[in-house]
């Protein structure tokens, strides 16, 4: 696994996300590393992220998924232009669909393991499949379709 996360080169002023924002202090800052041809992510929850006693929210375990796999296609599409991370910003995607299927009960008490693999590339489109395990048990998986994030999309036009 490489050492440099991909949130990290985000740039500055939109690195806000409630998901993956390094720059916000509320959020869960999660990191996204390659290692292979795939992207991991861990993520301890905390009490006050649960359920039921015991469990995990199922919104949660929906941000976790769809922000890892965001993360996954801005890097995944520089990579794809044979651009080496921090030598260029990385641009941002944004989440045009998310699908999640819930397939067990998600322990709490555990730290969480997203894997994204590019599905689809194609032009400002990327779709990417995650899973989510805890314990080495898959609980859920999920698909986003992602789009690089129009040059306007911060002008509210």
């Amino acid at each position: 696994m490489t050492d440099e996360a991909i949130q990290d080169y985000y740039p500055d002023d939109i690195a806000v996300c409630y998901g993956c924002g390094k720059s916000n202090k509320h959020g869960y800052q999660i990191k996204t590393y390659w290692q292979g041809e795939e992207t991991v992510s861990r993520f301890q929850p905390e009490p006050y992220h649960t359920a039921f006693p015991g469990y995990v929210y199922g919104g949660l375990i929906a941000s976790l998924i769809d922000c890892h796999a965001t993360g996954t296609a801005a890097s995944a599409k520089y990579r794809e232009e044979g651009k080496s991370i921090g030598t260029e910003t990385l641009e941002r995607f944004v989440t045009a669909s998310l699908h999640v299927d819930f397939l067990a009960p998600t322990p709490i008490d555990t730290t969480l393991e997203l894997r994204g693999r590019v599905k689809e590339s194609k032009g400002r489109k990327m779709v990417i499949s995650v899973t989510l395990s805890a314990e080495g048990k898959e609980t859920a998986r999920g698909e986003v379709v992602a789009l690089k994030m129009p040059e306007d999309f911060l002008s509210g036009k």
